[in-house]
């Protein structure tokens, strides 16, 4: 039986998904996913210093305009382990960028960023793909790279608390979607595996008590009646 948390498992399920994850993100959440975008990095506030941002599991650079919006004099960063997302995400980067990102293909579980470094961290649909343990090792990392009053902000996609929306949300990510990913990619298995993740994760509830047993302060978000769940905080 495969271990869908196997780091080696997700990188390759994202690489073949590379060329069409943005599109698809769209399409699962009605485009609700934009909204979320919005709404999790608003957390984080906006400033004209020149502080030190990074985008976490930064996929195909989908976070990046709005956070160069908030923060247009920052120093930029992004991570991501997957080597076809971040070669997808280098023209968006010269784009919004015009050279300042640097743009680092590590894993977030083992990687060489720096301590007490960064003032923003931010992260979007990312943790659904971490089992508990790998959870609090991210914790762990958050902590360790975030300076004293530095903010973090996670979204995720997650399972709808209402049964009726819960419903139909699994039917449409767990059915309906697969077939969309057959129709445009040839292949539906990649796409089932969002709901398969979604359903393990159920929300960001147990996240929040990992990050804040490693000394963050967090709180707990919810967007669209439990469709999408986040934590956001600061490093004291």
């Amino acid at each position: 039986m495969k271990n869908i948390y196997d780091p080696n498992y997700v990188k390759k399920l994202f690489n073949h998904m590379a060329g069409s994850y943005e599109r698809m993100n769209y399409i699962t959440s009605f485009g609700f996913s934009i909204r979320w975008r919005k709404q999790f990095l608003k957390k984080l506030g906006n400033s004209n210093n020149d502080l030190k941002v990074i985008d976490l599991l930064s996929g195909l650079g989908e976070n990046w305009v709005y956070l160069h919006k908030n923060f247009p004099n920052a120093q930029f960063s992004a991570l991501d382990f997957s080597e076809k997302m971040v070669d997808n995400s280098r023209n968006k980067a010269k784009k919004i960028f015009q050279g300042n990102l640097h743009l680092i293909c590590e894993n977030i579980l083992h990687h060489h960023l720096p301590s007490d470094y960064y003032d923003i961290v931010s992260c979007a649909y990312g943790l659904k793909t971490f089992n508990a343990e790998q959870l609090e090792i991210l914790a762990k990392e958050i902590t360790r790279i975030l300076k004293k009053g530095g903010k973090f902000s996670f979204v995720e996609v997650s399972r709808p608390e209402n049964k009726w929306i819960y419903f139909f949300y699994k039917f449409y990510l767990g059915k309906v979607i697969p077939v969309l990913g057959k129709l445009f990619l040839g292949d539906p298995d990649d796409y089932k595996m969002l709901w398969v993740y979604t359903e393990q994760f159920q929300n960001s509830r147990s996240v929040k008590d990992i990050f804040e047993k490693n000394g963050l302060i967090v709180s707990y978000d919810r967007y669209f009646l439990g469709c999408a769940s986040g934590i956001s905080g600061w490093k004291e």
